[in-house]
């Protein structure tokens, strides 16, 4: 995996060759991707990290990325726009992948509501719609958890016997989203914590897993949330929570998520913790209704 330091010196060598001044940069967020904030510059820097290990080209994902929330800002949708000091990429300079993003002014200590969640999803939704370019049908949920299995095999983060239930619910999983209908752009990743309070309201931020995907995907993001009651933010949305079309999109999501934090601790043994955590929560209950609180 990529080092920090070459994350952030790549980042500034792509910034400052069209022409921004980079000062200080600082380290926002360092998680499943690396964000910088460039300062002085208005500018974050996406760089994938732990995310690269379950894409064959990361600069795809980032490409899809730039392009929904261009749209979606374009259109007035309230979103994190790339940034427009210089081409928002992505950029690949020293074999690291990097994107820029406008920096907004944000409280990360605010609590959005059900009420208000719902109802920024239900509105993302209906943006979404007239979305023009071609996206991966269920690329995220379908093939990226393969590799992420495979980048298991052997890292001793996992059991083998736990490692083939982990496979053979994917593979089950696989067979009964195939056919799925009704698709169209969504989000890929609608929980909470990608929603930014800013002064001018709540901002839709991290369409990095954006597909070709049923609504009830995102909505089924929404549901599993442990940061509000996610069961009022889908009525806020205009759903039933207890709609069992959703049972699908939940327990994919619930794998999805067990192996993306599987995969993390695999390469930083700080979040070994938290794996193991959601590693017993999805044993316990693979219908994903269950979420180890973080």
């Amino acid at each position: 995996m990529i080092p920090n330091s070459a994350a952030v010196s790549a980042a500034v060598a792509v910034a400052e060759a069209h022409g921004v001044r980079v000062r200080e940069p600082v380290v926002l967020n360092d998680s499943f991707n690396l964000r910088i904030h460039l300062r002085p510059a208005p500018v974050v820097a996406r760089v994938p990290t732990v995310t690269a290990l379950g894409r064959a080209r990361p600069a795809d994902a980032l490409a899809r990325e730039v392009a929904v929330a261009s749209f979606l800002h374009a259109a007035g949708a309230p979103v994190v726009p790339p940034s427009d000091l210089l081409p928002a990429g992505p950029h690949v300079h020293d074999g690291v992948t990097v994107s820029f993003w406008a920096h907004v002014e944000h409280d990360p200590g605010h609590a959005v509501t059900p009420d208000a969640a719902g109802q920024a999803l239900a509105g993302l939704h209906a943006a979404l719609r007239g979305f023009p370019g071609g996206l991966p049908r269920l690329g995220p949920v379908l093939d990226e958890p393969v590799r992420l299995l495979s980048a298991l095999a052997g890292s001793g983060v996992v059991e083998p016997d736990v490692l083939a239930r982990l496979r053979d619910s994917h593979a089950e999983l696989t067979a009964r989203l195939r056919d799925v209908d009704g698709l169209q752009a969504v989000h890929g990743d609608a929980h909470p914590g990608n929603l930014l309070a800013t002064p001018g309201g709540l901002l839709w931020n991290d369409f990095e897993e954006t597909m070709a995907g049923p609504r009830g995907w995102d909505v089924a993001c929404l549901l599993r949330t442990t940061r509000l009651d996610g069961r009022a933010a889908v009525r806020a949305y205009g759903a039933d929570p207890d709609d069992p079309g959703l049972a699908v999109y939940v327990a994919a999501r619930g794998l999805q998520g067990t192996l993306w934090v599987l995969a993390r601790a695999a390469h930083s043994p700080q979040w070994l913790p938290a794996a193991r955590q959601a590693l017993q929560a999805w044993l316990n209950d693979p219908t994903g209704m269950t979420r180890a609180l973080r």
